[in-house]
């Protein structure tokens, strides 16, 4: 799966999101529910949804478990790992079951259709499976599990993406918000389970994905990022004239609701991103200058067997388009150690395209094995587990070095920075993040006049770690 969220730390092994309080008085709701969210940010996106579908059917939110009567989680089926925790965390939820009677739970999202009847059946651990396509029979499926029965629809749709449904913004900051352009997946990368878990793919109509942008930017919000699987896919025609619209000219519709709206996108696929939206970032400042291009492996052979559909020759000059036209664009990627029949040739043309890239950041697994995905169909999975975490760490430590050298050649720069909030380490510092999506962190004192999240402001940078600029208000 190429999704990675970018308001918090991206696209980690598994993130475990918060449970999530409604803007909405509680005194206007006679139930609530609770949700966490697991995983990238379409699942954190589709807890939106599912928000504003119960508040629609009088549920209010709530972080407090004990007086939920309708708990959620939003499952990732990426990796193990990410299943385990879900599973443990199901466990966990039914002390609050026993003090609670009529209390239901809920999983929704990836983990939904492969693991229904164990969840339901053998494990006993939920009332309810929900899949990403069938959130809007929810509240019907909330009535049949109060009765006592087992509530499933895991159904996908060819045409569903909720584009007429306005997101209940679950934990916002209030300056960065999501928007969901597309859902599912076209592209069969045999160690993925999107295209499995999510359906095929299909593109949101434009107006209802500008108008949602809009309305983010109205309502104060300084930012959104534009959520697909391969949002360089994008494509959708408008009925009523007949003309298709591309990503590059939805990006550019975003980019014109306001010059003090800030635009990402996540993620491209090498194969599809395009010099059309290449000059579509050029031309607008406020689009950021930051593209997410995952590798998976410096290998051709290796790619061939994901069947990623490029070469490792092909990646690199997408890398070498994209500095010539932008040397200041960031860039990262994520990058899988251990995939069958990998070898140590394999690995070391992974590193050295690493190396090839200068990748500002990326996000580094070793492989999972996924029930049901074609790598396990076709493949053997008969690299060690102790080789997949040396080949990894090594992966990691190259990454480390990248990152701090292009954090170092920041230094002495001025970047126009967007406040997100206070530091996490003092209230006397604001956090925000740059164009090319680095953390700079830096004192609150020396503005001259008060600052609040939102603001753009000037930062000098002065200091840096591997992971964080720190500066000073020019």
């Amino acid at each position: 799966m190429e999704l990675f969220t970018t308001a918090t730390k991206e696209h980690d092994e598994l993130r475990q999101g918060e449970a999530y309080e409604s803007a909405q008085n509680k005194a206007a709701f006679s139930k609530f529910f609770y949700v966490e969210s697991y995983g990238c940010a379409m699942n954190f996106a589709d807890s939106e949804v599912v928000a504003s579908i119960l508040e629609k059917n009088g549920y209010g939110s709530t972080r407090n478990l004990e007086i939920a009567d309708l708990i959620l989680i939003n499952t990732c089926s990426i990796r193990e790992k990410a299943e385990l925790t879900v599973r443990k965390r199901l466990t966990e939820f039914r002390k609050y079951k026993q003090q609670k009677p009529g209390m239901l739970v809920g999983v929704l999202g990836c983990m939904a259709e492969r693991l229904k009847s164990k969840l339901l059946e053998e494990e006993k651990l939920v009332d309810l499976v929900v899949g990403p396509d069938a959130y809007r029979t929810l509240p019907d499926l909330i009535i049949e599990a109060g009765t006592g029965q087992k509530a499933v629809n895991v159904l996908l749709s060819r045409d569903e993406t909720y584009s007429d449904i306005s997101p209940v913004r679950l934990d916002s900051n209030g300056i960065s918000g999501f928007v969901s352009i597309m859902r599912g997946c076209n592209n069969m990368c045999s160690f993925c389970v999107v295209p499995f878990t999510r359906g095929r793919e299909r593109s949101r109509d434009a107006f209802s994905i500008v108008a949602e942008s809009k309305d983010l930017f109205d309502k104060g919000y300084k930012e959104v990022t534009l959520l697909g699987q391969n949002v360089d896919s994008y494509y959708w025609t408008n009925p009523e004239t007949n003309t298709q619209v591309t990503f590059a000219q939805l990006l550019e519709s975003v980019a014109l609701i306001s010059p003090l709206l800030r635009v990402r996108f996540s993620t491209s696929h090498p194969k599809d991103i395009t010099d059309e939206v290449l000059f579509t970032m050029m031309k607008y400042p406020n689009i950021c200058k930051y593209i997410h291009l995952p590798v998976q492996s410096g290998s051709t052979r290796v790619l061939q067997l994901m069947n990623r559909t490029y070469t490792r020759e092909w990646y690199l000059a997408k890398v070498v388009r994209i500095r010539e036209l932008m040397p200041e664009c960031s860039i990262s990627a994520d990058i899988i150690a251990g995939f069958c029949t990998e070898t140590e040739e394999d690995h070391q043309d992974t590193m050295s395209i690493m190396q090839l890239a200068q990748y500002d950041y990326a996000y580094m697994y070793f492989y999972s094995e996924r029930p049901g995905t074609l790598a396990e169909k076709r493949y053997e999975d008969d690299v060690p587990l102790d080789v997949k975490k040396r080949r990894l760490q090594e992966i990691v430590d190259v990454q480390w070095h990248l990152s701090n050298d292009s954090n170092k050649k920041e230094l002495g720069k001025s970047y126009e920075v967007l406040i997100e909030g206070n530091s996490k380490k003092s209230d006397l510092h604001w956090m925000g993040r740059t164009s090319q999506n680095k953390v700079v962190v830096f004192p609150k004192a020396g503005a001259l006049k008060p600052l609040v999240k939102g603001d753009y402001v000037h930062i000098l940078i002065t200091d840096y770690t591997k992971g964080t600029l720190m500066g000073t208000i020019k």
